[in-house]
């Protein structure tokens, strides 16, 4: 089964002078869930069973495949703007959204259902239902007219959206309280359709509505939940009165946790504020499980999480704000690791979780799955896209061993950004470099919100990108990369060269002067003035790289066009390797590994979409800095350079892919203007302290008009 899971990201498309609010990013996925993405859903099954009918000869009764879930309303990690107030706004509006959608297509089906008694022959079932209906509904059943009374389809259906109607006002004596009571209602009717020669006469109208219900059922997307580990230690530590809670060893955390996150004690009740918001936000939950049904809550995840001491915090926090169902917290809670050094110790993390009785007796209430969350962003920060990438693939090998060994089914939510850089990247390459298990017919995948419009804003690309992901999940899981014996060789190279790059990517982002640099040769300090989203673009004060968001870190680079995140490092790294292991396994590595040669398709892309001449006009804005870095920026530019065309073979770069290629030929000559304009805009609007509006909007229009003409932001 699929996920997509739409964040709000940072939109470039148009400036505003207003940030927007959560609700306002909530408006904007929720279009592209209610519009685009809701009328092409039936199409999509449609031309997977065509699909399957023509190659194998089988009318396959297809399961559902397709789930959409989203966190705007419900990501708390860093965002003040967030809590319990804007999750009930969010789950509410989104009912809202697809019972509006539902009581319309209802209505068209009733106008078109038209058949009467004494012309067709109906399910006996149908009949009963409808008559059932009058008497446990009569005010639904008062909408029906009496000169349509000998009409059984129509009047079902208009019966249906009186109860559509009720629902959406939380009517419980006439709406519905569960999605399979609607879909038991409309499987009713496309039966006796199919029953009775009505196949053409509106069952597969029927069977379209049908196909839409199951996708979006009553809450049109899961709430995911996020909220930073950190957080969940400040309101412990008042619980329980120890202000050193957060500095305290993991295991002793686990075992002062035990108890609470079984049920067998209680905390005190606390009235600080981090601990009433928490409470208030576990709260909402559970009303929305009870008002809204069990789908619409999605994951619960742990931005930050290192330890298992981490994940029985939430199971803790949970209970303490009521969240409990047959004795159980019936939430999904999942651990997301983002650095590097998160994801080399996650797979001991993950170890001691399922080896914690308390853990394992909440996840036999979930069906023994496991959710982990994997950061492609702040990894990338973290140590650089070799790196970044390496690390992730390492990780999800050994997490699945933990779990198999555990008897655990494992699933991987995968945190990708819009850019190369943050994981964004072609899905089928993607997945069909994986680990071998790492899908298993299982996909989460977050759609950023910069990337949002350009795959689903008109239909024909968003029923394609879902064809696509489909197709890429089917083959990973059904046909997976057979067994090779030289990647235990490869696995050692690439630790060696992870570790040099990594070791090359920090030195530079590390240097003591670097943040100053940093500031004044990209225009981080426009973009941090630009109205893109909600969330403040620096999770604290601005000290150091980590305290940058991993959006406007790359968003920054990718403006001033070196995009130095997305292959700074790999140069070093590769030369590092042919000296310690020889050109020729290096060349072997990029031929036969699909991770290596996938990660270099994605850094030549970058590199191709680099200029480092506009990139100098940009460095030297910093003044004697830029000569202490632009040269490293140069040097490890045309090693990176130098190395991936020996690998790949190539004179030029995407060589092997000449309408990528031509596209940003095409692109650039009417992007470069734009970028050497922010460059003189940038230099006269510091000169006077940033306090010309008008120089600001000229910046802001300059940083749209590249973000669209490189299609990539951060």
């Amino acid at each position: 089964r699929i996920y997509m899971a739409l964040s709000a990201g940072w939109q470039t498309a148009e400036a505003s002078p207003v940030s927007p609010t959560v609700q306002d990013e909530h408006h904007h996925v929720g279009f592209y869930l209610a519009n685009p993405i809701y009328r092409i859903v039936p199409a999509l099954f449609e031309a997977l069973a065509e699909a399957l009918q023509t190659v194998y000869g089988i009318a396959a009764k297809l399961p559902q495949l397709l789930g959409f879930a989203t966190w705007v309303g419900g990501d708390m990690d860093g965002n003040p703007n967030v809590g319990a107030d804007t999750i009930a706004a969010s789950l509410s509006t989104q009912r809202a959204h697809v019972i509006e959608h539902y009581a319309a297509e209802v209505a068209a089906l009733a106008r078109l259902l038209s058949q009467t008694e004494g012309r067709v022959t109906v399910d006996v079932r149908l009949q009963q239902r409808l008559d059932d209906y009058r008497a446990r509904f009569p005010a639904a059943a008062g909408k029906v007219r009496p000169r349509h009374a000998d009409m059984p389809y129509r009047s079902l259906l208009t019966v249906i959206g009186a109860r559509l109607e009720a629902t959406h006002a939380d009517d419980h004596s006439e709406g519905y309280t569960s999605v399979s009571e609607l879909l038991d209602d409309l499987q009713l009717i496309a039966a006796s359709l199919v029953d009775h020669r009505g196949l053409h006469a509106g069952a597969y109208a029927v069977q379209r509505l049908i196909r839409r219900v199951r996708t979006f059922g009553l809450h049109l997307a899961r709430l995911d939940v996020r909220q930073d580990s950190r957080v969940h230690d400040d309101a412990l530590a008042a619980l329980l009165g120890n202000a050193a809670w957060p500095q305290l060893a993991p295991g002793e955390r686990t075992q002062q946790l035990r108890d609470y996150a079984s049920g067998k004690a209680r905390f005190p009740i606390s009235h600080a504020d981090v601990v009433t918001s928490l409470y208030d936000v576990f709260a909402t939950l559970g009303d929305a499980r009870r008002r809204y049904g069990r789908e619409a809550v999605g994951l619960y995840i742990i931005s930050m999480a290192r330890s298992a001491a981490d994940v029985l915090a939430v199971l803790a926090l949970a209970r303490y704000g009521g969240l409990i169902e047959n004795g159980s917290v019936p939430l999904n809670i999942a651990p997301l690791f983002e650095t590097v050094d998160d994801l080399t110790n996650a797979p001991a993390t993950l170890r001691a979780l399922l080896d914690d009785p308390v853990y394992r007796q909440h996840l036999a209430a979930r069906d023994n799955q496991q959710w982990v969350m994997l950061g492609y962003s702040d990894s990338g920060k973290d140590g650089g896209t070799l790196a970044s990438r390496w690390g992730l693939q390492r990780a999800q090998v050994e997490l699945l061993e933990v779990a198999n060994a555990a008897g655990i089914q494992l699933a991987f939510f995968h945190g990708r950004g819009g850019s190369a850089s943050r994981g964004g990247a072609r899905i089928t390459p993607a997945l069909m470099s994986s680990p071998r298990g790492a899908v298993a017919g299982v996909l989460r995948v977050t759609e950023q919100g910069e990337v949002i419009h350009r795959k689903y804003g008109i239909r024909a690309l968003a029923l394609r990108n879902l064809e696509q992901t489909v197709g890429a999940v089917l083959r990973a899981s059904l046909r997976p990369r057979e067994t090779e014996p030289r990647e235990e060789r490869w696995r050692e190279q690439m630790n060696a060269l992870s570790a040099s790059s990594r070791k090359t990517y920090r030195a530079f982002v590390e240097h003591e002067h670097f943040v100053d640099y940093f500031r004044s040769a990209t225009p981080i300090d426009v973009i941090e003035q630009m109205t893109l989203g909600s969330r403040p673009a620096s999770r604290r004060s601005m000290r150091g790289v980590h305290d940058l968001r991993a959006i406007p870190w790359v968003f920054a680079w990718t403006q001033c066009r070196s995009i130095l995140p997305g292959w700074y490092g790999l140069g070093s790294a590769l030369e590092l390797g042919a000296q310690q292991f020889g050109k020729a396994a290096l060349v072997e590595m990029a031929r036969d590994w699909p991770f290596f040669s996938n990660l270099l398709d994605d850094v030549e892309m970058v590199l191709a979409k680099c200029d480092l001449d506009i990139a100098e006009a940009f460095s030297k804005l910093s003044g004697p800095l830029h000569g202490e870095f632009f040269g490293l920026i140069r040097d490890e530019f045309a090693r990176t350079r130098h190395w991936l065309l020996q690998l790949k073979g190539g004179d030029v770069l995407l060589q092997g892919d000449p309408r990528l290629a031509a596209s940003i030929r095409l692109r650039n000559p009417y992007v470069d203007p734009m970028s050497l304009l922010q460059v003189d805009l940038l230099q006269r609007w510091r000169e006077g302290a940033g306090k010309d509006d008008a120089l600001l909007q000229a910046l802001v229009a300059c940083v749209n008009g590249v973000a669209q003409g490189l299609q990539n932001t951060g």
